[in-house]
């Protein structure tokens, strides 16, 4: 047993110093980023949001709406192969720089992998998405997944230490996926003890894949814009959002009715909801790992792209930043005190 006490940081910790700034309007701004892989080699330009690979958030319908904005959507792995043709023949190929197909490590997901590319070849991302991605089978996944499409960029995880995104990396990945536990309907952090505050995760991670040549994408904690500037701010390459883009027409999950107001279902993949509907129930070695909610329906998810966007622009002309690529190198964080965190969560 052993005991580290350097500081660890979540986002309810820190706020962004703004700095002086010769922008004069958030139109100046620009979100766009342009990224070359690390082994698939592939160059990508967009804004580098991502929508979570959960059933209620990374859907079919979710792709359109965000790739109009450029923005990345992680289809979650639950789609059947006869889904996936069909949206496949309903989309142009320009889509295909916006979403990625989702696996686990299992033999059946490999498989299901295996005839998704097989007969959509002009799919270029794959994420292999398990909770917990420090297992020797889920880096030996990675290397396999690599060796067998060499050309296709990939993303893996999840995991929260950079001497892990480094071996991922070296496995063939492209781009980390780092957080454990802090998402809002995860409960891993209740349940098993594990976790890391995600912005110190972010700023360890980031370091240790920019010094291989690989980017990573902040995964899960973001309940509000001025989270996503701070992942940003911290060094994240790409953020992944769940929460914050559930309960939108486009989002999955069942619609219900409550004292007269409509909700949508919003959940955990590791939960109770998403195993009994997936694989038939919790196996009887483990315990479910997050929660099911229920959200006021939002509509439309355009409203809320565009007030993100417009905070992350914002953030921007804060601390003089005319692209997001320069947000991390003129931000400073300064640390909330503890009664400040109070007032500023409620």
């Amino acid at each position: 047993m052993r005991i580290e006490t350097g500081l660890k940081l979540g986002f309810k910790d820190v706020m962004i110093r703004p700095k002086r700034s010769t922008l004069s309007s958030r139109s100046q701004v620009t979100l766009d980023r342009n990224f070359t892989f690390l082994h698939s080699k592939y160059k990508w330009n967009g804004v580098p949001i991502m929508a979570a690979n959960m059933d209620t958030v990374g859907t079919f319908e979710m792709v359109k709406a965000l790739a109009k904005h450029k923005i990345f959507t992680a289809i979650h792995k639950h789609y059947t192969i006869k889904e996936w043709n069909d949206f496949m023949n309903s989309v142009n190929s320009e889509l295909t720089d916006y979403f990625a197909v989702s696996t686990g490590t299992g033999t059946p997901d490999s498989k299901k992998l295996a005839t998704i590319m097989e007969n959509h070849p002009e799919i270029k991302f794959i994420c292999i998405d398990v909770a917990n991605g420090y297992s020797e089978h889920f880096v030996n996944f990675v290397k396999q997944t690599r060796k067998k499409y060499p050309d296709k960029v990939i993303m893996a995880g999840n995991v929260v230490t950079g001497e892990m995104v480094e071996e991922l990396l070296l496995a063939g990945a492209d781009i980390i996926k780092v957080g454990i536990g802090p998402g809002s309907v995860c409960t891993t952090r209740v349940k098993t003890g594990v976790g890391y505050p995600q912005l110190s995760a972010i700023i360890e991670c980031a370091d240790a894949a920019h010094g291989l040549g690989g980017q990573i994408v902040s995964d899960g904690g973001c309940k509000i814009p001025g989270d996503i500037a701070k992942a940003f701010g911290g060094g994240a390459d790409f953020v992944m959002l769940g929460g914050m883009l559930a309960g939108h027409t486009e989002s999955g999950g069942k619609t219900i009715e409550i004292n007269g107001g409509k909700y949508k279902q919003f959940y955990g993949m590791s939960s109770e909801t998403a195993m009994n509907k997936h694989v038939g129930g919790v196996a009887e070695y483990r315990a479910s790992e997050g929660k099911t909610v229920e959200i006021p329906y939002r509509g439309a998810v355009e409203n809320t792209v565009q007030d993100f966007l417009g905070g992350l622009r914002s953030t921007c002309t804060y601390v003089g930043a005319s692209k997001l690529k320069e947000l991390t190198k003129r931000t400073t964080f300064i640390r909330v005190q503890e009664q400040h965190n109070e007032i500023f969560s409620k």
